[in-house]
Parts: structure tokens; sequence; C-alpha cells
């Protein structure tokens, strides 16, 4: 378990460690990407596109990193705090104007809704997935009337398959070709004529 964090209760430093991880089999937690910096924001909706676009949070991951060794492409949880600072202080500066309270204030209240809703949110996970069809692939499969030529004999009228019926032309030797449907009606021509 991560530092700080109980069983159950998710907490900041257990979001980190798992958002760090995803998508990184060898990742042990301890440093994240700007990609799972930005999906944890997602899940947890602190990224709204209106007071905090996905730009914002850019910018100010790129700034912390600036302050750390050249090449560095990753943050540390140490290193959270000065990122949402980052955040929350280019965030807040319209909304005090707009309030009319001290931007240090905005700033602080911003914060705090930032750090209680990546604390709150739950581990990362794939949402929005589907399968490719409601109805189960062997129903689809089976289904004559979406197979056109030679596929559509491979199956009777219930849906079931023929077997070797269906795949092959076996020759049973009466001397008429396969789809010769007047097969037997010969000698009743001859008679008739």
């Amino acid at each position: 378990m991560a530092e700080g964090e109980s069983q159950g209760t998710p907490t900041l430093a257990g979001n980190f460690k798992a958002f760090a991880m995803f998508g990184d089999s060898k990742s042990v937690g301890k440093t994240m990407t700007s990609k799972n910096f930005d999906k944890w924001l997602k899940d947890a909706k602190v990224v709204d596109g209106k007071k905090i676009p996905s730009t914002t949070t850019d910018i100010a991951f790129v700034k912390i990193l600036g302050k750390k060794p050249k090449g560095t492409k990753v943050i540390e949880f140490k290193d959270l705090a000065a990122v949402l600072d980052e955040i929350a202080a280019h965030a807040s500066k319209a909304d005090a104007k707009k309030k009319g309270v001290p931007e240090d204030d905005a700033k602080q209240e911003l914060l705090g809704q930032m750090k209680k809703k990546l604390s709150s949110c739950n581990h990362p996970g794939l949402k929005g997935t589907t399968s490719a069809s409601k109805k189960g692939g062997v129903d689809r499969l089976t289904d004559t009337s979406k197979y056109t030529g030679s596929h559509k004999e491979r199956f009777d009228a219930e849906g079931k398959g023929k077997g070797k019926v269906g795949r092959k032309d076996i020759d049973s030797g009466s001397g008429y070709v396969s789809n010769y449907k007047g097969e037997g009606t010969f000698d009743e021509k001859v008679a008739g004529d």
C-alpha cells in the first residue's frame, strides 16, 4: 500500500501511485508521466475544459519539469503539490475577479477542491469499452441472410451448420450437376413427348 493509504479508502498518495502505474507494467508508481497525469485529472473531473482546460495542466506540468534536471519527463509525488499550485494559480485568476475576492483566497479554495477530487476518485480503469455487437457472435455468424454466394449454403434454415455438405460439393454419382433442380424428371419428359 502507498504511504498514507488505508485499505478501501482512496487517498491522494494512493491515487498518485495507481495512476502512475496505469498502462506501464514496469512502473512501481513513484513517478508519473504527463499522459497519466492528464488521465487522473480527467477521471477525477478536475479538468472541465472551461475553468481548467487541459492546456493549463500541460503548461503547469512542463513548468515544474523545468525546475528539474534537463531531460526529466516525469514528476514524483513530492512535485504534485507544486503542479497543483500552478494549475490553481492560473485557473483562479478569472474566478477571483468574477467573485471579487483576493486571488490567493480563490486559489486556496480551488486547490482544496482539486485535492479533494483527486483524493476521492476511483483507481484508473478503462471506461466506455463495449462489445462490437449486442448479439452473440454465433448468432451473427450463422445468420444466413448476411451471407451471399456459396457461403449461404453452409447453414440450413435454422442456422445450423451443414458440416462437410455445406463446404464441399460431394459427387452423388447420379450424373446430374449439383444445383440441377429437375433431377429425376427425365423419364417423365421422354414419356410425355
